[in-house]
Formats: structure tokens, C-alpha cells, sequence
């Protein structure tokens, strides 16, 4: 039994179709645009598509629904890049399977990377289709981070609200994640809180704050020393 079969589901509630976690009370995305606050945030704060090659590695805390996979698949596919993408999220607290196929239902864009997502989710392992691999790492990303052989191009730091969430935005953890990044690459996150810019600044980030998504007024990016 994989450790995501072996695990209680995340508990959620849904507002107009979007899932909010009962254990943060916070939304897995945006309530406005799930697809296009990714694409502005974690596309946008890493440059990408710009900076796609063969093997570019992005590296994710918190997967929840997957959809910022779906964005970098999307947009991968449309670089038309020739090679392979890989994308390794750490996930403490999975989304069911089938929670996960009623959210990806609101983005018709997602489709053909549904089945993708359903199978990491249920425990498969990496999963491959044409040229996109996908890993789901359970457990906490404090312990499980520092035992990855990996290392990434680009971060999606996409745990839950700082304030609701502080596990996923500790000092140790975001060294860990610069530890796990090629020289020059880069982070982006939703969020600007101040102790997250700080803690990415002495892991070694050159931060930015940087116009956020729909009412957030200012996101983070960075790019390693």
C-alpha cells in the first residue's frame, strides 16, 4: 500500500465549485481563476516558458489539486521544446483522487492531464506521458525534502497560507529547497509575506516582491545567489 493509500484523505469543503481544505481553511486556488492565477504566478515568477530546455526539472511544495501541473504541462507543450519535463512535488496531505477529478473538472485545459494526476495521487509512482514525468513525494517536505537526490530549475512554493500553514514556509525548509536548486535557478510563491521573503533572502535568494494575481496586491520571486 502506497503512504498516500495508507493516509486519511484531506477533509475539503467547496465554495462555487473551488475546494477549500478543512484542516487551513484556506482554498487549494483562486476563487476567481484557478489555471490563470498559476500561470501568473508560478509560471510568471519563473520565467516561464522562457526558460524551458530538454530536462528542465520543476520542484513543487504542495500539490493539491495538481493544477499548477497542468499549467506547466500546458504551457511545455505549447514551447513546443523538444526532450523531456520532469515535475516532483512534495505533499504532506493529498487530495483524494476523486476530489481531485471534480476540481480538474472546472478546467476543460486539464483534460488530457487528469489521468496523470489521478494516478500519482493514488500512489502509482512516477507517471509518464510523452515527454512529462510527474512524482508525488508523501510525507512532509521537512523530512522527505532533505533525503530527494534532486535538484530543481524552478520552485513552485504553493504550500498554504504562511499564518494558517507555517510548516511549509520554515527557514530550514526554505534552506533546503535553495540546497535543492541549480545555480541561478529560481522560486516564485503567492505569497509576500515579509518572514517569507526573509527566510528566502538568507537561504540565499535574490527576492523580489512583484505584482501578485487578482487582489493580491504583490507576489515573491526569487533566483538563487
Amino acid at each position: 500500500m502506497s503512504d498516500n493509500q495508507s493516509s486519511e484523505a484531506h477533509p475539503l469543503e467547496w465554495r462555487g465549485g473551488v475546494p477549500v481544505s478543512a484542516r487551513f481553511d484556506d482554498p487549494f486556488y483562486s476563487l476567481e481563476d484557478g489555471l490563470s492565477e498559476s500561470r501568473h504566478v508560478f509560471l510568471g515568477g519563473n520565467d516561464l516558458p522562457a526558460r524551458f530546455a530538454d530536462g528542465f526539472h520543476i520542484g513543487e511544495l504542495g500539490f493539491g489539486t495538481g493544477l499548477n501541473f497542468v499549467a506547466a504541462a500546458l504551457a511545455w507543450r505549447a514551447a513546443g521544446v523538444d526532450g523531456t519535463l520532469r515535475f516532483t512535488s512534495f505533499e504532506a496531505y493529498p487530495m483524494a483522487p476523486r476530489d481531485a477529478a471534480d476540481a480538474l473538472a472546472q478546467f476543460p485545459e486539464a483534460e488530457p492531464f487528469a489521468p496523470m494526476i489521478l494516478s500519482a495521487l493514488g500512489g502509482s509512482g512516477p507517471v509518464d506521458n510523452l515527454g512529462i514525468t510527474l512524482s508525488i513525494v508523501f510525507g512532509d517536505a521537512r523530512d522527505t525534502l532533505s533525503c530527494w537526490e534532486g535538484k530543481a530549475d524552478a520552485w513552485f512554493l504553493d504550500g498554504f497560507a504562511p499564518a494558517r500553514n507555517p510548516e511549509l514556509w520554515e527557514p530550514d525548509l526554505l534552506r533546503s529547497v535553495a540546497r535543492h536548486t541549480v545555480p541561478e535557478g529560481t522560486c516564485a510563491t503567492y505569497s509576500a509575506a515579509g518572514s517569507v521573503r526573509r527566510a528566502l533572502a538568507e537561504a540565499g535568494f535574490i527576492v523580489e516582491r512583484v505584482p501578485g494575481y487578482g487582489r493580491k496586491r504583490h507576489m515573491t520571486a526569487g533566483r538563487l545567489k
